[in-house]
């Protein structure tokens, strides 16, 4: 073989000997230099990979019912109401309306002269009482009432806001009802004659908008709308097309509206189009909608199915959860839906996964979720336990 062919031989074999060690120390220094990016920023991404940890574990919680001033005893021959007025409870039954803190001290108690009354709470420190069929409301802290009003017409059903909007509907002579809005300060800001059944009310945009649900007949069947009114312009921004659902309540949100029906439910998107429906398979037992986050229980005695139904938002198919046991109250708080069933108050996130649970006895018939605690309903008393989700 002729000499040049081997020194050529020789020259390449080192290259490539070369060639290999430079990648080996490309290599080399490249882990070094990503084990000291790791090392300077571990407190990033070990936070991180610990929040994953968080997210997929349940929590389950022991149920131990709290002591101290625990358990609120209540006369058992008064029927009662419990909100959550957002640092304290309040209570009402018969006779009074009662503010306690969460440990179960007593801060004010006061007589009412309602025959009817009904409490409501928007979780800004304020109730609103009315007299259903009555002609009298008032807006109240643990220390004061803010301002009342009366009227010659009967109160149907009136709604508060976060921001201390509330909003009357009244009967009314000449037409189907009238619509009331005050504003934080109990000045009238809004007045509305309606030729059509009022069915639901509530606050959106920092209660600069009122959405109103309304009851009409198409085609022999009962269908709702709902309406969107600027109340600081006075108009209507728009009014959605007949929902197939016989409305209970509406919640306003920033993309629209939730309508909670009878037998089915629904989304009206911010121009006012449907956006979405779910007819129920059973009995509703209850619903609930914060921030156009909503949440469903039905129970279908017949076939034993139980199950609730999850939105995440105006556009989404709902998550199907199903039950063993029948379901009797539901919340919706703070990006959760917190479910009562006879013996477990679980909590969900909106696709369907379980993020905390406790086990209760059967004696309750609903709950309150505040703070760190839920309040359990029991017939003559009223139980709570610690609850971290």
């Amino acid at each position: 073989m002729p000499m040049y062919e081997t020194t050529d031989q020789v020259d390449q074999h080192n290259k490539q000997i070369k060639r290999k060690r430079l990648i080996r120390l490309a290599v080399i220094a490249g882990v070094l230099i990503l084990g000291t990016v790791l090392f300077f920023t571990r407190d990033m991404w070990l936070s991180g990979i610990r929040g994953v940890g968080r997210q997929y574990q349940i929590i389950v919680n022991d149920g131990q019912l709290a002591g101290g001033n625990f358990p609120l005893e209540l006369s058992p021959e008064a029927s009662y109401q419990l909100e959550m007025t957002g640092k304290d409870i309040a209570i009402l039954d018969d006779a009074y309306i009662t503010f306690y803190n969460t440990e179960g001290s007593m801060i004010k108690k006061r007589l009412h002269e309602y025959s009817n009354p009904i409490m409501c709470s928007a979780g800004d420190g304020r109730i609103l009482l009315y007299e259903h069929g009555g002609d009298e409301f008032c807006v109240e802290t643990d220390n004061a009432i803010l301002y009342k009003d009366t009227f010659d017409e009967d109160i149907l059903f009136a709604r508060s806001s976060p921001e201390g909007y509330t909003a009357v509907v009244l009967t009314s002579d000449n037409f189907d009802c009238e619509v009331m809005v005050y504003n934080r300060k109990g000045r009238v800001i809004y007045d509305r004659k309606c030729i059509e059944r009022v069915s639901g009310i509530s606050f959106r945009d920092d209660s600069r908008s009122c959405i109103i649900s309304y009851l009409s007949a198409e085609n022999g069947e009962l269908v709702t709308s709902v309406q969107d009114v600027d109340l600081h312009e006075n108009v209507d921004r728009w009014t959605s097309p007949g929902l197939d659902a016989l409305g209970l309540e509406v919640y306003g949100y920033d993309g629209g509206a939730f309508v909670l029906g009878k037998e089915s439910c629904g989304y009206i998107n911010n121009t006012g189009g449907i956006s979405s429906y779910y007819r129920y398979d059973g009995e509703l037992a209850g619903g609930d909608s914060q921030d156009g986050k909503s949440a469903v229980i039905v129970n279908n005695e017949a076939l034993r199915r139980y199950t609730m139904a999850l939105y995440s938002g105006g556009s989404s198919e709902p998550v199907i959860v199903e039950f063993d046991q029948p379901l009797t109250d539901v919340k919706v708080s703070e990006g959760l839906a917190y479910v009562m069933g006879r013996q477990m108050i679980t909590a969900y996130d909106f696709d369907g996964s379980v993020r905390s649970t406790v086990e209760i006895s059967d004696s309750y018939t609903g709950f309150v979720r505040g703070n760190k605690h839920i309040f359990l309903k029991g017939f003559s008393r009223i139980d709570r336990i610690d609850f971290e989700s």
